[in-house]
């Protein structure tokens, strides 16, 4: 089977079936694992260079895709000359990958009908239901892959269950803030916190400071969507200068985090990565492994930045 994923975590989900040697093409941010996709030609462009904006820039262009205008365009020549079996892709946000739109649009034109497969999960449990339909369809073993990936979840839903419960507040972007949504709740509650600024299921959305504020987190994790760990400590100045920043119950504990966002807003197998690295900032004493550097940044003793966690 010739495969194209334009989506991420699909990606990830295909490599994790042991599929990897049937991808012929990826999208642009389809970075994971890195020795796969370096060797494969990249389907599409994106409208915006995120590298070169502000976070305030960078929403604003990603409204633009709220109103219509797609940020993403398909590569139709390479399309043809890749002549995929299946096409992933996705229904959950239009400005964070390519959607379904974009992906039948650019079929039209190869003179026959692959199959395509929209993964839009908005929920953890959906995530691993997804990991065992890519595999009834590309008849590989994704029972077995989402079996292990449920009894880690388990794991630390069992760990966490009587522990007790900080107020928690994930913040999906930086400026303007955001709180997360979709699986984030869920994650926190299973790692032994309360998200009430989220809402499960649903979408993120924009939320007012002195909402945050009122609200008192006594955690916080920053996870703004796409966003690199090196570039979430470079722009935490941004943070600090928020009204009463200092006067947070987080801030005065030093429970400020950053968390690789590929492991908190990508829905694939390293969602559960992302658990685990969530559980351990909300009870270090109990989720004592040590995470992988990368997984996470926590805020210094002096209070003034962002250094590696373990």
């Amino acid at each position: 089977m010739r495969i194209v994923s334009l989506l991420p975590s699909a990606t990830e989900i295909v490599c994790a079936l042991g599929l990897a040697d049937q991808l012929v093409g990826v999208s642009a941010d389809s970075d994971w694992p890195p020795e796969v996709v370096r060797r494969l030609p990249v389907l599409n462009t994106v409208s915006i260079n995120a590298d070169e904006m502000s976070s305030a820039e960078i929403d604003a262009a990603a409204n633009t895709g709220h109103t219509g205008a797609s940020l993403y365009h398909v590569d139709t020549s390479l399309l043809r000359d890749l002549r995929p079996d299946l096409i992933l892709t996705q229904e959950v946000c239009e400005v964070c990958a390519v959607s379904r739109r974009d992906v039948e649009l650019a079929t039209r034109t190869l003179g026959y009908t692959p199959t395509v497969l929209s993964l839009s999960p908005v929920t953890l449990d959906q995530v691993i239901d997804d990991v065992e339909l890519l595999g009834r369809t590309t008849s590989s073993n994704g029972t077995e892959v989402a079996q292990r990936l449920r009894a880690r979840i388990e794991a630390v839903r069992g760990r966490a269950r009587t522990l007790e419960r900080p107020r928690v507040f994930c913040m999906e972007w930086l400026d303007p803030p955001w709180t997360a949504g979709h699986w984030i709740p869920e994650m926190v509650d299973l790692g032994g916190g309360r998200d009430e600024l989220g809402t499960p299921a649903g979408p993120s959305r924009r939320i007012t400071w002195p909402d945050v504020v009122d609200y008192a987190p006594e955690v916080i994790v920053l996870m703004p969507c796409s966003l690199s760990l090196e570039r979430i400590a470079d722009e935490f100045a941004l943070v600090q200068r928020l009204p009463d920043w200092s006067m947070l119950p987080a801030v005065d504990t030093r429970r400020v985090f950053a968390g690789n966002t590929q492991l908190f807003s990508r829905s694939g197998p390293r969602l559960v990565d992302g658990l685990e690295t969530l559980a351990r900032m909300l009870h270090p004493d109990v989720f004592s492994e040590a995470l992988p550097l990368g997984n996470a940044l926590k805020l210094r003793d002096d209070g003034r930045r962002l250094d590696p966690y373990q």
